[in-house]
Order: structure tokens, then C-alpha cells, then sequence
């Protein structure tokens, strides 16, 4: 097997036959001998000798015709030339220093820890250069742009570098008409997309790429394009012997799907577009609405406030008629449906799609949308950049669906988008959900997936474009069918059950298309419809339940004896229509600045209420809007996180009463009690963002009198602490039954098997998300500047960092008040709490604020006296009594200890 080597080729150096240089000495002797000589002619008669002709340079290339002897020719944009396992791109001498657009897709990988196949990797904005004798592939930087002066083009160029993608040595002469010359096509046999950092984030091993056992597959070529599939073997020497001991950070395996570990093949395909001859014009983004954009820094002007452009990311699209009020366009949005999407879902992805001709309808397009079948014989790659696609994956693990797209960087047209949807729909691809949570694990491939997943390949916008609606709305399906099927509302395998994931895949991939239009997602979309809405059919039936499809919008399911609405979001919302107009209506130029200002000043309506993923963003330090949230559902986001509660609690008592039964799935009960826990899985988190909360609005300076940062009410603050102590931080909310914990056996079909599941510990990663947000600096921050954001009236009744920690702990350690016996769960979420506390006592709490910090020891010595207090009882069992000493030994040397900044 061949080493990794370098896309770089050095020119052959140049050297003279030893015959001629014999000869030359030779002659030159003679010619000396001569002029030394009385009455020798001068030199200039000696030109009558005989002259040795010139031979050809050994080291210039060969002519174009006997290089491609024998070859096949494509042609195309760069026509490609093949022979055997040879392949030559043909590069017209006017297409040398031109730009072009050069995207990357990932059409076959490993199956497992993120990488899947049937992915839209990076793209560039392309040239090739001749340097010499060398050909070079360069990544334009279309980050920092000049104006048209030569001196501000002279600076910008200086200041930031362009990117070598690859080179070669030039192949052949010019081409006696063309012009043209040949480049060997094999530097695309090299990992330009970076694909060996992502497997070594999932793997932890170090694949290289073996270009030796790399070879093309296909090429394919037209007019205005041309893709190349390649097949790229990586592979390591060796994998390393698993540790004697384990280590105290578990590593993640060798990768499990493939035959042999130490190396696999992907496929890549490459795509050279030509980008249009006339750059369509931008339309700029306003924040009050979201859209992907080109971004960049205009040099142009020294006289801007702000040197940032954006431009909306929106298709090319034109009335055939421009004077008609409803009119075809000039080119329609098209979208293929691969040949690899099963046929059952066929239809329901069509209908999908065409979802969005309704908004466009509304601005005056008919058929702004078409969607066509890929033949089983095409001899197209979806994946090109010629063809906007749906395409289907499968994976050993949960998969997702997503919706990237490529712009022309200059204006921000979309020219490609190829949606991948995973199989996470089918009843038997939820056996992935089944793990053991909590277990090292389980917890050490979930976060190697993470990290494969978040690398941007070669470029790109990472965790902008990062989608994983799919995987969550399975989830939740899973979640709402089982509930459904213990209610006895439906019945396993049914046309019912078949008829809701039809839904559901309809709804993932109206809102991935929706990415593909340019649009990001909206996490406020759905608190702009009200929980009586949201129980009326009628109303669901005709509006769907949230503003807008570019949410991540949980399932509307009813509690127990409440009607049945539309459970799944079944059509677009406001906001879907407001965003396909800015984006799409057509305008007349002199007037476009006025009317999408008006069109962008709606935002202070209700229904267009807006958010995304930076809003929403979670963890300890992430978003602080309450409103802004994933998977919620309604305007009272705290009524419905209890409502997620009750539903959860009714699913755990339906399967403990249902009990096993025959022909069962071994994991069939396993599964439904994780369900109801993953339910639950962000709840703690978005509850506690109440705390300290501020709600955001986007309007621009001067155009309302609306604060851009309004403190969240103190009794919703307060309802937000009071809920987790009553459904989180209680014992009684994760009551189930000895014999039926006991009956959760694992399939003993397979070697790796779960192990029995352990309550306490998936609780305890429930509680620790609500303790962390509590906790944090950021919540401190806010929470101590909330006084100016307030009137003196208002103070009054504001909820202060004190009143927090004072009811934190209160209801952690309520037992040292009550006298209550201390549940094992209660000890974990004590000591976790302690842990926190004690950190912050020792270590100064990193990035707390000083006020926090002494607040935590003003606490802390009052839970000192309070575990003094309960240590001389005698009621406690042993382990109450030895988990309480315990605790305030740890916390008396906490409070004696010097503090360490360290």
C-alpha cells in the first residue's frame, strides 16, 4: 500500500545529452585554435561550417496529440480526456485565470459517527493559474473584497492570501488551434476536502489518504460543467492495542461498519461550474428576518460605518411575464428526487417540496417549483452541482437530514443544493435509539460523533448550516407513537401509524427545503400560536401549529381527555410567507430599498416574531431569551414543558401496566421508558434560561420604541425555579416499579448488550443541566444587572441572585429542614450541587462575578450549620447519615481552604 503523498509535483529539471556537450567543447577548442593561428580568416567566415541542429528540450512537454493518443475525449466546460486509469483535464487557454465554482460532495463513506454518504461538502470559488511549468489550483478569497481602484485592489490582494488546492505539471504542449494544454487530473486524487481531520475526530486514529490504491470512477461533462467521482482509500499502518487498564477519558473505537478497520474507501464528487456570465443582482439581508448569506468585507470605502455586506442566499427567479400578476418563471426551481429515496416516499417528499409554491404564489409566481424523478439509468450524479437534489442515506447509528446550498459568492444566487435525508423514520430504523444511557460508552461515540460532524470540510458555514430536525422529529415520533399505541388510539404497523410518518417526513422535508431556499431557522416561531389554538382542529387543520416550518416544532399531542388536534405541523406559517417575500418578490431596482424596508418593518407583528440558532443556542453560557427554544410548542413555553412532564409520566405508567407480553421485542419496553426520557432531555435547560432571562426583539435603531432587551417577568422567573424543584429536582417524578426495571433485559442475540438501566443516572444528567444553568456566570451576570434594566418601581418585586441561590439550595437539601430520609437520587443531585459549590469556594468559580462568588460562601456557611444540625440526628438511615458527614467534612475544608486562583 502506497504512503499519503502530496498533490505537489516539482518541474523536471533540464538536462543536455553528453553528446552535445562533446561536441561543443570540441568545436570551441577548434575555433580557439584557429584565432591563436598567424593569418587565420576571421571568425566571422567560419559561419560556412556545417552547424549541429538544435534538439528538442527533453523536459518540455510533450505534444498535446501524443499525449492523448488513444484517449477518450468528454467534452465540456473543462473537457476531460481519459485513457486506462489515466485522466487529463483540458484547460482552455481563456479559461486560465478565470473564476469558476469548484464544490466537493461525499457520496459514499463509512456509515457510522457522522459520516455518512449522500452529504454536500465545501465549495470554493476557483482558477486555475500556470506558474511556469506547473498548473495550480487556486481558492480565490472572496472574504475581503477591493474596490475598483488599482491601489485598493493592490492592498487587499497583499493583505489576504489566497489557498492552493492542488497542482500538477503541465502534461502537453498548447494545442496546435485551441490553445488549450492538458493537466493530469490526478491531483484530485488528494484529500482537498480534508476528510482525514473529520475521521480522525470520530476515530482518533490517524487515516491518511493512500493515492496509490485512489483511482477516478467517473466523469461527465457539458457545456457549463464538469464532475469527476472519485474513489479515495484511506487508511492507517495500524491500530493501536486497547489500553491494559481503561484509561480514565474512554477513546472511541476503530471504526465498526467497515470489513477491515485499518482502511475504506470514499467517494467523492468533484463539480467545476461555470459561474453565470451575468451575476444576477443582490438583494441585501436585514436582521428582522433570517436568510444564509455571502458575507464579506468591502474595502470600497473607507467612509461606512460598517464594512460587513450581506447578501440573501435566494435562487435566480424571473416572470416569463413580467406584467402578469400571476406568471411562470423563466426558469423554475428544480429539485430531483434521487433513485436511491424508496419508493413509498416518493409522493409524500414531492408534496413536501411544492409546500413552498403556495408562498410563492403569493408573490406572483405559478410553478415556481417543479420536482422530477432521477431515471434508474441516468448517467448523472445527483450530487453535481447541476442538479438540485433529495437525496436518502442510511447509517449504523441515528442519522439526520440536511439542507445545505452553493451561491455564487459574488451575489448570493443559489446555483446547487443537494438535501440528504437519513432513514430515521421506519418503525425499525428507532432499534438505534436503544443504548444504554449514561453509560461511558454510549456518552464517549456520542460526543466523537459530535466532533466529526461539527468540522467544517474545507470550508463552509459549520454550525450555521448544521441540521439534525430529522433525527429530533424522529424522536419525537417515536415518542408519539408509542403514546398513542399504549392509549389503544392506534395500532402498531396500521395505515393510521403509516399515515403519521408520511407526516412527518413531509414536514423535515418542508423545512429542509426551506434551508435550500435560503432560509435559516426561526426558534420563536412557535410561541406566536396560543395553547387554545393548539386544541382546536379546525383551527390546526387550516394554520398547522407554529408560525412557521423553520422551527424545530414538537408534536402536539393531547393529554388524556382532551380533544385531538392536529398533532404534526402540517403546513407553513406567516413567518414562511413574510421570508419568501423579501427574498423572492420581484422589484423594480430603483425602488428596492424602500420596499424591503417596508417589507422587514412587519417584524413588529406578532405572527413574524424571529429568532435562530445563536438565539437559541443552549448550554451553561448559551441563549438568554426564553422564547427562543428548540422542540417547544405554544406561548407559554413553561405550561408546556409540564405538559411534556405529564405526557412522559403517562407513557412510564402505560408500559408498567402493559407489562411483556408474547412476541414482544426483546428492547420493546426498554426502548419506550427511554423515550420518555428523552422527552425530557432539554427541559431542565430551557426552564432554567427563565432565570435571569431576558426576551430579545430585532428591530432596527429608530424604526419603534421597543427595547431591544426586556428582563422576563419575576413570577415567571420565580415559576421557572418552582418547576424544577417540583418536577426535576423531586424524587417522586421518577418513580417506576422494582419488577419492571427488573424485566428490562437486553437482546441477547447481539455481543454488545445493554446493561440494566440505571435511573438514578439518567436523572442525574437531567438535574445537573438545571444545576449548571443556575449556576453559571452568565445567569449570575444577568442576574446582578438586572436592577438597570428596571424602573425604581420595579426593583421592588425584581428576583435577585441571592433570592436563587437561596431557593436553590433550599430545595436540593429540603431533607436537612424536613427531617425527611434522604433518597439515593436526592444524595446524587446533593453531591453534584456540593461539587459546585465547593469549586467555586477553592477555585474562585472561573469567570463569576465577585458578588456570586461571596453570595455562594454566604450560602454555603448556612448549609454548614443546617448539616451540623442534621448530623446529630439519629433517625437517618447509615447512608443518609454517612453521605450528610460526608458532606460537610467536603464543605468545612472548602470554607477553611485558601482560595486558588490557579
Amino acid at each position: 500500500m502506497s504512503q499519503p503523498s502530496s498533490a505537489f509535483a516539482a518541474p523536471v529539471p533540464a538536462f543536455r545529452p553528453v553528446r552535445t556537450v562533446l561536441v561543443s567543447a570540441l568545436l570551441g577548442a577548434l575555433a580557439a585554435m584557429a584565432q591563436a593561428q598567424p593569418g587565420a580568416p576571421e571568425p566571422a567566415a567560419a559561419a560556412s561550417a556545417p552547424q549541429v541542429a538544435a534538439r528538442p528540450d527533453p523536459s518540455a512537454p510533450k505534444p498535446f496529440d501524443e499525449v492523448i493518443k488513444d484517449a477518450q475525449r468528454v467534452d465540456g466546460f473543462f473537457p476531460v480526456w481519459r485513457k486506462d486509469d489515466k485522466v487529463w483535464l483540458e484547460i482552455p487557454a481563456e479559461r486560465l485565470g478565470q473564476p469558476f465554482l469548484l464544490t466537493a460532495g461525499v457520496n459514499q463513506s463509512v456509515g457510522e459517527r457522522g459520516l455518512y454518504a449522500s452529504q454536500m461538502g465545501p465549495d470554493w470559488t476557483a482558477e486555475f493559474r500556470q506558474v511556469g511549468k506547473q498548473i495550480q489550483l487556486i481558492a480565490l478569497n472572496m472574504a475581503y473584497r477591493p474596490g475598483a481602484d488599482k491601489p485598493s485592489q493592490a492592498a487587499v490582494r497583499q493583505a489576504f492570501a489566497e489557498s492552493l488546492l492542488g497542482a500538477a505539471p503541465v502534461a502537453s504542449a498548447p494545442h496546435p488551434q485551441r490553445k488549450s494544454v492538458l493537466v493530469d487530473a490526478s491531483f484530485l486524487l488528494s484529500d482537498i476536502i480534508g476528510y482525514s481531520t473529520q475521521l480522525e475526530a470520530a476515530f482518533r486514529l490517524p487515516y491518511g489518504l493512500a493515492r496509490g490504491e485512489s483511482s477516478f470512477e467517473s466523469v461527465r461533462a457539458d457545456a457549463g460543467l464538469t464532475t469527476l467521482n472519485v474513489r479515495l482509500l484511506f487508511a492507517t499502518p495500524r491500530l493501536p492495542a486497547p489500553p491494559l487498564t481503561p484509561p480514565p477519558v474512554p477513546t472511541p473505537p476503530p471504526p465498526e461498519t467497515t470489513p477491515d478497520p485499518r482502511n475504506f474507501f470514499v467517494g467523492v464528487t468533484y463539480s467545476l461550474a461555470q459561474l453565470p456570465e451575468q451575476p444576477m443582482a443582490p438583494r441585501l439581508a436585514d436582521p428582522r428576518l433570517g436568510f444564509f448569506t455571502e458575507d464579506f468585507t468591502d474595502f470600497s470605502t473607507d467612509l461606512k460605518p460598517n464594512q460587513r455586506v450581506h447578501y440573501v442566499d435566494r435562487w435566480r427567479l424571473e416572470k416569463k411575464d413580467p406584467s402578469a400578476e400571476l406568471s411562470e418563471p423563466v426558469k423554475p426551481i428544480t429539485y430531483w428526487l434521487d433513485k436511491n429515496i424508496p419508493e413509498r416516499y416518493r409522493a409524500t417528499i414531492t408534496a413536501g417540496i411544492l409546500e413552498w409554491n403556495k408562498a410563492f404564489e403569493k408573490i406572483g409566481f405559478k410553478n415556481a417549483i417543479v420536482v422530477r424523478q432521477q431515471p434508474d439509468d441516468a448517467d448523472f450524479d445527483t450530487l453535481d452541482a447541476d442538479h438540485a437534489s433529495i437525496r436518502w442515506f442510511v447509517g449504523a447509528d441515528v442519522g439526520f437530514a440536511r439542507g445545505p446550498s452553493k451561491a455564487d459568492p459574488r451575489t448570493g444566487e443559489i446555483l446547487d443544493a443537494d438535501i440528504a435525508m437519513s432513514d430515521v423514520f421506519a418503525r425499525g430504523a428507532r432499534r438505534v435509539l436503544v443504548e444504554d444511557t449514561g453509560s461511558a460508552r454510549a456518552q464517549v461515540l456520542q460526543r466523537a460523533t459530535q466532533a466529526a460532524q461539527s468540522l467544517v470540510l474545507g470550508g463552509g458555514r459549520g454550525d450555521e448550516e448544521h441540521c439534525n430536525y430529522a433525527q429530533e422529529a424522529a424522536e419525537q415520533m417515536g415518542f408519539a407513537l408509542d403514546l398513542l399505541e399504549a392509549r389503544g388510539d392506534i395500532a402498531p404497523d396500521s395505515p393510521e401509524a403509516e399515515a403519521f410518518v408520511q407526516a412527518v417526513i413531509k414536514d423535515v422535508i418542508t423545512h429542509e427545503v426551506g434551508h435550500t431556499l435560503g432560509l435559516k431557522h426561526n426558534f420563536k416561531a412557535s410561541t406566536t400560536v396560543t395553547r387554545a389554538q393548539l386544541k382546536d382542529p379546525a383551527w390546526t387543520a387550516a394554520h398547522g401549529t407554529s408560525g412557521s416550518v423553520m422551527d424545530y416544532n414538537a408534536y402536539n399531542l393531547p393529554l388524556r381527555g382532551e380533544p385531538t388536534s392536529s398533532i404534526t405541523n402540517t403546513t407553513l406559517g406567516p413567518y414562511d410567507y413574510w421570508a419568501i417575500e423579501y427574498a423572492y418578490k420581484p422589484i423594480a431596482p430603483g425602488q428596492e430599498a424602500q420596499e424591503l424596508g417596508r417589507i422587514a418593518s412587519r417584524s413588529t407583528e406578532p405572527a413574524l416574531a424571529y429568532a435562530d440558532d445563536a438565539d437559541a443556542e443552549g448550554g451553561p453560557v448559551g441563549g438568554i431569551d426564553p422564547l427562543a427554544n428548540r422542540f417547544d410548542l405554544g406561548d407559554d413555553p413553561l405550561a408546556w414543558y409540564s405538559r411534556r412532564m405529564e405526557l412522559s409520566r403517562e407513557l412510564w405508567t402505560r408500559v408498567q401496566a402493559r407489562g411483556a407480553r408474547p412476541g414482544d421485542d426483546p428492547l420493546r419496553a426498554r426502548r419506550v421508558l427511554l423515550s420518555g426520557f428523552r422527552q425530557l432531555r432539554n427541559m431542565p435547560e430551557m426552564v432554567a434560561k427563565y432565570v435571569g432571562g431576558m426576551q430579545t426583539l430585532r428591530d432596527l435603531p429608530g424604526t419603534t420604541d421597543r427595547p431591544a432587551y426586556q428582563p422576563v417577568a419575576p413570577a415567571l422567573q420565580r415559576q421557572a425555579l418552582q418547576l424544577l424543584s417540583k418536577d426535576i429536582f423531586s424524587v417522586d417524578s421518577f418513580s417506576f416499579r422494582p419488577e419492571f426495571l427488573a424485566s428490562l433485559s437486553p437482546d441477547y442475540t447481539e455481543w454488545e448488550r445493554a446493561k440494566p438501566v440505571s435511573i438514578p443516572a439518567v436523572v442525574l444528567q437531567l438535574q445537573t443541566q438545571a444545576l449548571d444553568k443556575l449556576m453559571s456566570a452568565g445567569t449570575a451576570q444577568r442576574l446582578l444587572d438586572l436592577p438597570n434594566y428596571l424602573s425604581p418601581a420595579q426593583r421592588k418585586g425584581a428576583l435577585s441572585l441571592d433570592e436563587v441561590y437561596a431557593t436553590l439550595q433550599s430545595s436540593v437539601w429540603s431533607e436537612l429542614q424536613t427531617g425527611r430520609e434522604i433518597d439515593p437520587m436526592r444524595r446524587n443531585l446533593q453531591r453534584e450541587h456540593l461539587q459546585r459549590v465547593v469549586a467555586i469556594l477553592t477555585k474562585g468559580g472561573g469567570k463569576l462575578p465577585a458578588d456570586a462568588v461571596s453570595l455562594v460562601r454566604w450560602h454555603a456557611v448556612r448549609l454548614q450549620a443546617q448539616l451540623k444540625a442534621a448530623s446529630a440526628r439519629g433517625a437517618l438511615s447509615v447512608e443518609s447519615r454517612a453521605h450528610v458527614a460526608e458532606s460537610l467534612s467536603r464543605l468545612t475544608e472548602a470554607l477553611k481552604a485558601s482560595m486558588s486562583l490557579s
